[in-house]
C-alpha cells in the first residue's frame, strides 16, 4: 500500500509541476501580446504610403504662398489628444505648431504616439480657431483650469485634416 501511495504522490507532484509550467508559459505569451497592443506603430484612416512625402519646410512655404497645401508630409508627433486620440500636433520649422485632425472624425491615433515619426496625407490650411475650440483642445490635452481660463482670444493656426496616417517606429 505504501508503494501505491508514493506513486500516487509522485504523479500528483508531476501534474502540479507541469500545470505550473504551463501557467508560466501562458503569462509570457500574454505579456508579448500586451507589448504589441501598446505599440502605436501602424496605419490609420485611408491606406497611404510614404512615397512622395514632403518636408514640413515645403508645407509651410506652400501655405504661406497659396494658403492651402494638399499632399503628404513627414514629421514627428508632438502631442496627442489625451481623451481619445482625436487630434495630434506637429511642430513646424517656423516655430509654429500644426494641429492635425482626422477626416470626418472617422479614425483616431493611439494616445501613446507622442514622439513617433509620422506621415500624414490630406489638406492643410491656415485658419482662425475660435476661443471655445481652443479651450476644448486645451481640456482634451489635460491642461489645468488656469491654463484653459487664460485662453481669451482666437488664434491663427495651421490646421491639417488627414485622410490617412502612418505612425512609424520610433527613430
Amino acid at each position: 500500500m505504501k508503494k501505491a501511495n508514493l506513486i500516487l504522490l509522485f504523479l500528483t507532484a508531476l501534474i502540479v509541476a507541469w500545470s505550473c509550467n504551463q501557467q508560466n508559459n501562458k503569462s509570457s505569451e500574454e505579456t508579448v501580446v500586451e507589448i504589441q497592443v501598446d505599440s502605436p506603430v501602424g496605419q490609420f484612416g485611408e491606406e497611404i504610403t510614404d512615397a512622395g512625402a514632403l518636408s514640413l519646410d515645403l508645407l509651410v512655404s506652400e501655405l504661406e504662398e497659396e494658403g492651402e497645401f494638399e499632399g503628404k508630409v513627414i514629421g514627428e508627433i508632438k502631442e496627442v489628444c489625451a481623451m481619445k486620440g482625436c487630434w495630434m500636433t506637429i511642430d513646424l520649422p517656423n516655430g509654429e505648431t500644426m494641429r492635425v485632425t482626422f477626416k470626418d472624425y472617422g479614425f483616431f491615433v493611439p494616445k501613446n504616439s507622442q514622439g513617433f515619426p509620422v506621415i500624414i496625407e490630406g489638406v492643410a490650411t491656415k485658419k482662425v480657431t475660435d476661443v471655445a475650440t481652443l479651450k476644448h483642445y486645451a481640456e482634451d490635452a489635460g491642461k489645468s483650469k488656469e491654463e484653459i481660463d487664460a485662453i481669451k482670444a482666437p488664434k491663427l493656426e495651421y490646421a491639417f485634416e488627414a485622410s490617412g496616417v502612418i505612425i512609424k517606429e520610433d527613430a
